[in-house]
């Protein structure tokens, strides 16, 4: 999924390397939790993006640098894990930086924090980018000199695994949507977060009052558009782990179609 991080810099921006690492402060209001009056996995899951996106801008690759640089940034794959979710009312942070930087990929993590040090849970993120015209990745070691290198953080610790692959077997879908208004962003296709919250939306209500996610995974394949029809498809793998993949324009009664995202949520007890 695509977030317009424009990409510059300049002797300014550049002295910022000496911090590494920001956070964000964020309070789980009401109309941002579920039933339980916890936070919903999707509006976690946009606190992260926008929270990426402040650190960038703050490093001159930000959004202000989007129309000079023709370069966005794609998301490529996210993985969620968390302890507990923030509660209604709670206040809590987001910490990001950058762990690694590849040819063609960059990995940017998160620590989501509370009071007196309370950890909530890790997160781990691929992005790349690419030149709007070609729709090619761009070369992140070489582009303005390869500066970005300047903003990794490789000590901080995020202790969790990264995203792993994903692969569903399943051939009948267990929901079929049309892609409609809200689900569609500024750039014109499904935002990536509204696969997060539909693949939420695979499991009852009363699922949800006994169980809670220990662990999402999200990896993004293609995009989808208004007039598109999803299909989706769950595969139990574990105890209390499912694996996702969605495809669109499925034909009646058949389960080829193609494949737009991938997800795995690993569940536990309340």
């Amino acid at each position: 999924m695509i977030y317009k991080f424009g990409f510059g810099f300049n002797t300014e921006t550049r002295n910022m390397s000496k911090c590494k690492v920001s956070a964000y402060n964020y309070v789980a209001e009401p109309f941002h939790v579920d039933f339980c009056g916890r936070l919903f996995m999707g509006v976690l899951g946009n606190h992260l993006l926008n929270s990426a996106g402040f650190h960038a801008t703050e490093r001159g690759f930000g959004i202000a640098r989007l129309n000079e640089s023709n370069y966005t940034w794609v998301l490529s794959r996210l993985a969620i894990e968390m302890e507990e979710m923030p509660r209604e009312y709670e206040s809590f942070t987001v910490e990001t930086w950058i762990e690694n930087v590849y040819r063609l990929f960059t990995d940017r993590n998160f620590a989501i924090t509370g009071k007196d040090g309370k950890i909530y849970g890790y997160a781990r993120s691929i992005w790349a980018m690419i030149n709007l015209d070609t729709r090619k990745p761009a070369d992140l070691l070489t582009l303005h000199g390869g500066t970005i290198v300047d903003y990794i953080e490789s000590e901080k610790p995020c202790p969790i695994s990264k995203p792993g692959r994903i692969k569903v077997n399943e051939k009948q879908p267990c929901r079929t949507i049309d892609v409609q208004y809200s689900d569609i962003d500024i750039n014109g296709h499904v935002n990536s977060i509204k696969y997060i919250e539909h693949i939420m939306d695979l499991f009852p209500k009363d699922w949800y009052a006994v169980k809670t996610v220990r662990r999402f995974e999200v990896a993004y394949v293609a995009e989808s558009y208004s007039g598109d029809r999803l299909s989706f498809f769950k595969e139990q793998v574990g105890d209390e782990e499912y694996d996702i993949e969605v495809r669109k324009n499925v034909a009646e009664g058949q389960s080829v179609g193609e494949v737009v995202c991938r997800g795995k949520i690993i569940f536990r007890n309340k």
